[in-house]
């Protein structure tokens, strides 16, 4: 062998150990950045000491009533579930989960369907689920560990089914973050809430009053099964709360010291990492805080990813207040009369400067809606409970409007998980039974259930208080709400024929017009429509219809205003090959 054929093959197999040294490390490298990534994203759960309560039975004593030790679960006659809770924190999850069994999986294969409608793309549904966990690689340290405990004792009760997203612990503990992650993704705009509250003057009885509609929106089917959980914990105060199956932080829900927490999302800068779900800490607050300073006390300790509005009532204060918290910034609104109001934007000093908030304010709908609920109160001298059930079904614009029916400038966008008004200081409640807020507000009496009297016999009779209930809306029974249902499904089917470039049937544009002729909805997804199938011209004509409606806030607008011009430009385009 020549000495330059030698120095070549000595040459090549020097790359050649450089590329093997190379491959070798990037191998190790890739190991090392699973191995963090499992050990990062994986949640592990708490260590429970005692797993007796596993070994317990679930005894079903009549069609949709089951026990649970002295835990049990009913459904009443107004399609609401009613649940009674007790116990430590795992025993209380193990409960939670046994009783829900069949409900969990309902909720959970119903979410599921509604994020897999909004974001229909298999492919960037892995990298949500790896953004997901990544995300929330740390949840677990932000959460006490009371209800980590409880969470775990519920995920015995997940089903395999959705393992595929992750173990039935880890798939509970990130559903609590549902809320908040609905925020650093909003795009899907799952949430959006109004509340209100008065007292003294305000007051048709000087009484301290709260309502509010929860408008987290993940499909119909999963508002179907609403849960009010009465909750006798081992330590802390007993409350009350609305939720869904094995859902144990709090949205909206009632303590026995007459102090209630409901929450209301504001417009977030895109968080980094999880911390404290807002639900979390809105379960600490009510059940341990006894006035507003308590409240307020454990608001400040938590440190959220998302921004909040926490609306306070406080039958020992007797009036309430919003606690504004953001990850960086923290504000206390105080009420300037005996009434308060809150959207989703933030009011207080601390944000005033706050280019987000500022954002929000004048883009999104939620200074129409704030400004709605101060015109209805102000039309009425003294507020009751009836006429607050009234304002929360309030389908108008501002100045009685028609702004069609299902637009999120309403104060009922016609979406609501739940509407709940609150009387702290007769510690009564009435919550809505759905659909939405036009069914029945069935009311229930506090004082009753916290002092035993259903408590342990729920098979016997009725614990609502139907005397003291709120009647159904009449748009419940009318021709317009007949309309809705089409609107519903038609929008349903425009998609599906948008997705697969389907030929609509004839005649659809007229019907589907007809179901809702004044919600801008209706034109910008027939534009939507056109504009997939390259009929430009009927697009730009359907997204001018659009315009010419009430659109929810600027930066729908401005949305409808780019479409067009992308319209604008294909139709430019078109007639110049022409």
């Amino acid at each position: 062998m020549s000495w330059t054929r030698y120095e070549m093959h000595k040459n090549r197999k020097i790359k050649k150990g450089i590329l093997k040294g190379a491959l070798l490390m990037l191998f190790l490298l890739l190991t090392v950045f699973i191995i963090n990534f499992y050990r990062a994203t994986v949640e592990h759960p708490p260590k429970a000491g005692d797993l007796s309560s596993l070994q317990l039975v679930r005894i079903e004593t009549d069609t949709n009533k089951f026990f649970y030790g002295n835990n049990w679960l009913r459904k009443s006659k107004s399609g609401l579930y009613e649940m009674y809770l007790e116990g430590g924190p795992f025993e209380r999850g193990v409960a939670f989960g046994k009783l829900t069994r069949e409900l969990l999986y309902y909720q959970e294969e119903a979410f599921v369907e509604q994020i897999r409608k909004l974001v229909p793309s298999e492919t960037y549904l892995k990298f949500l689920k790896y953004f997901v966990g990544w995300f929330s690689r740390d949840l677990g340290k932000h959460i006490p560990e009371e209800y980590l405990l409880e969470i775990y004792g519920t995920s015995f009760s997940s089903s395999p089914a959705f393992d595929f997203i992750g173990t039935g612990y880890q798939r509970q503990l990130n559903y609590h973050a549902a809320h908040d992650i609905g925020h650093a993704l909003q795009a899907l705009k799952m949430t959006g809430c109004t509340s209100f509250s008065f007292w003294g003057g305000k007051s048709s009885d000087s009484t301290l009053i709260t309502a509010r509609n929860f408008d987290f929106y993940a499909g119909q089917k999963f508002a179907e099964n609403k849960i009010i959980v009465f909750c006798n914990p081992e330590s802390g105060l007993k409350f009350m709360m609305i939720t869904w199956a094995d859902m144990i932080g709090v949205v909206s829900g009632m303590n026995e010291k007459g102090l209630t927490v409901t929450i209301n999302a504001a417009r977030s800068a895109i968080p980094l990492k999880a911390t404290t779900p807002v639900t979390i800490l809105a379960r600490e607050i009510l059940q341990y805080a006894g006035d507003i300073a308590q409240a307020v006390s454990i608001s400040e300790k938590r440190k959220l990813f998302v921004s909040e509005s926490l609306l306070i009532s406080s039958a020992a204060d007797g009036k309430t207040v919003i606690i504004e918290k953001s990850p960086e910034k923290f504000d206390v609104v105080l009420p300037q009369s005996d009434q308060i109001i809150c959207a989703n934007h933030f009011l207080g000093s601390a944000f005033s400067d706050d280019k987000t908030n500022i954002e929000n304010i004048y883009g999104s709908d939620s200074k129409y809606r704030f400004e709605r609920v101060g015109e209805l109160l102000d039309m009425v001298d003294k507020v009751s409970v009836r006429d607050a059930a009234a304002i929360l079904r309030d389908r108008k614009g501002r100045g009685g409007t028609d702004p069609g029916m299902g637009n999120p400038l309403a104060i009922n966008q016609l979406i609501a998980h739940h509407s709940v008004i609150f009387s702290p200081s007769d510690l009564l409640v009435w919550i809505s039974a759905g659909p939405y807020q036009l069914g029945e507000y069935v009311a229930y009496d506090l004082k009753k259930v916290f002092s035993g009297e259903t408590a342990g016999d729920p098979v016997s009779r009725e614990i609502s208080e139907p005397d003291l209930s709120i009647p159904a809306d009449t748009f419940l029974f009318s021709a317009d709400y007949s309309c809705y249902g089409k609107y519903l499904k038609m929008t349903g089917d425009l998609d599906n024929y948008t997705r697969n470039h389907e030929k609509l049937p004839e005649s659809f544009e007229t019907a589907y017009i007809e179901t809702n002729p004044m919600l801008y909805l209706v034109y910008s997804n027939l534009g939507n429509y056109f504009y997939e199938n390259r009929l430009y011209e009927k697009a730009n004509e359907y997204y001018q219809m659009a315009l010419s409606k009430d659109v929810a806030g600027e930066d729908e607008r401005n949305k409808l205003l780019k479409l067009t011009e992308k319209v604008h430009k294909k139709l430019g385009n078109v007639h110049s090959r022409n």
